[in-house]
């Protein structure tokens, strides 16, 4: 039996106030329709399509930068749920069972999914609604059940008596459908209401042998139309994370500032100071201390690490280090076993051998470093000339005095040293001393002190 999954990811969402789709709208600083495509690709769908409506270069774009192998469908003009389905006919056409889920509710998981599946094939529905219970249902369409419990119909929050409005099991806007079943139900939806809109609800009428599977989980309802929604939605990530961090032996003394995404993974005994920012699939080992005031992004972080107020993207750093303060790591870098690096140094697409140390004030740019090299203060690798990059090469234990620039390209060979103030741009053996400073001029009374004094 094949699966297909659709994700309606083509509102404006006017009251987000936004020049971008809603679904491109961040939970922890990941699109919303991120989240969902996760929940999909976790729950192994065979094909995934997105319908993109409201500006969906960009959506697309998002798509095409971070996803693989989802076919995309244009809804030109938003007019119902049932309308942007319509729209993925080529993909319901290809599987057995089709899943429509909301782009901009990001807390669906692939569990739910799997049990409404179990549901719907053993009762051989045509259609399963996906439900949850919540204490305030207020807003949201009913699940209508009679006196056996079996699944009779979704009431609107405008529809609903007195009695249907007392009940909390509500409809999410997730489905399970028989391929079949739901391309025979598409044409017969009409917008004879009161929006002139096509809704995909219709199907469950339409169709009429339906299901209702209840979710344990009633995360998986809540969405965002409004500033107000998408912050809520924000504070119920951020306390999820915390929760599942510290359940498996990460620390916080506080929270305050503190972000970390929904797929960073941290090892026990890390203590995460405030301020903080740890985003996209960072992972970090065991006994580390993290920040304060630290910014972290896909990264690879090693056990038994300090970083001090550094920002740190798409790199690796290897146990026992300690960066910082103020450090940056480009992406790129990957800093070796017992390496130190201190305040105002940054490094980009480099690898610095193990237990070298560069103090402060230094650039490191496209350089490949050694094993137990030392940089004085005020170093830099001056890899760019304008036009192409080049790469500079320090061999082992060699030692590079205070501001000394290395033309690149240039090799530092094994122990070799530069002397403090020198301008390197030819090689230098092992075992060498290179000095390259310019012959010093003493100019005496000069004109602009005598002015300067006077001033």
């Amino acid at each position: 039996m094949s699966t297909g999954c659709i994700i309606l990811a083509g509102g404006a969402g006017k009251r987000m106030k936004s020049e971008k789709p809603k679904v491109l709208c961040e939970v922890l600083k990941k699109p919303m329709l991120g989240w969902v495509l996760d929940c999909a690709k976790e729950f192994g769908f065979d094909k995934i399509g997105v319908v993109s409506g409201h500006k969906c270069e960009m959506t697309e774009k998002f798509l095409s930068e971070n996803y693989e192998d989802i076919s995309t469908y244009y809804q030109d003009e938003q007019k119902g749920t049932g309308d942007a389905v319509s729209r993925a006919a080529e993909l319901i056409k290809s599987v057995d069972r089709v899943c429509v889920l909301c782009g901009d509710a990001p807390f669906m998981d692939a569990d739910t999914l799997k049990k409404a599946l179990e549901l719907h094939e053993k009762t051989n529905a045509g259609v399963t609604v996906i439900s949850a219970e919540l204490e305030n249902p207020f807003g949201y369409g009913r699940i209508i059940r009679d006196s056996s419990g079996k699944f009779t119909a979704i009431r609107e929050q405008k529809d609903c008596s007195p009695e249907e409005a007392k009940i909390c099991e509500i409809n999410s806007g997730a489905y399970w459908f028989s391929a079949k079943e739901l391309l025979n139900a598409l044409p017969k939806i009409t917008n004879k209401n009161a929006s002139g809109e096509y809704y995909l609800t219709d199907c469950v009428e339409i169709i009429g042998n339906a299901e209702a599977y209840k979710s344990e989980n009633p995360d998986i309802t809540y969405g965002a139309n409004t500033r107000m929604d998408l912050y809520a939605l924000n504070e119920k990530a951020r306390a999820d994370v915390f929760a599942r961090l510290m359940s498996e032996g990460v620390s916080f003394i506080a929270l305050d500032g503190i972000i970390i995404g929904k797929d960073v993974k941290i090892g026990a005994d890390t203590l995460v100071l405030p301020n903080t920012i740890i985003l996209g699939k960072t992972v970090i080992g065991n006994n580390c201390e993290i920040g304060a005031n630290s910014c972290i992004n896909d990264c690879v972080i090693g056990d038994n690490v300090v970083l001090d107020n550094v920002k740190a993207t798409s790199s690796v750093v290897e146990n026992d280090v300690k960066i910082g303060p103020f450090a940056q790591l480009r992406p790129g870098t990957i800093i070796r076993k017992g390496v130190k690096i201190g305040d105002f140094v940054e490094i980009k697409n480099s690898d610095i051998g193990e237990k070298t140390a560069v103090a402060h004030l230094t650039y490191l740019g496209d350089s490949n470093v050694g094993r137990g090299v030392n940089f004085g203060c005020g170093c830099v690798t001056a890899n760019y000339d304008g036009i192409n990059k080049y790469r500079t090469e320090i061999g082992d234990d060699a030692f590079i005095g205070c501001n000394t620039n290395l033309i690149a390209p240039v090799k530092i060979g094994k122990n070799a040293t530069t002397a403090a103030g020198s301008t390197i741009t030819k090689d230098v053996p092992e075992n060498s001393l290179a000095v390259e400073r310019g012959h010093a001029r003493i100019i005496e009374n000069w004109e602009k002190n005598f002015l300067r004094k006077k001033k």
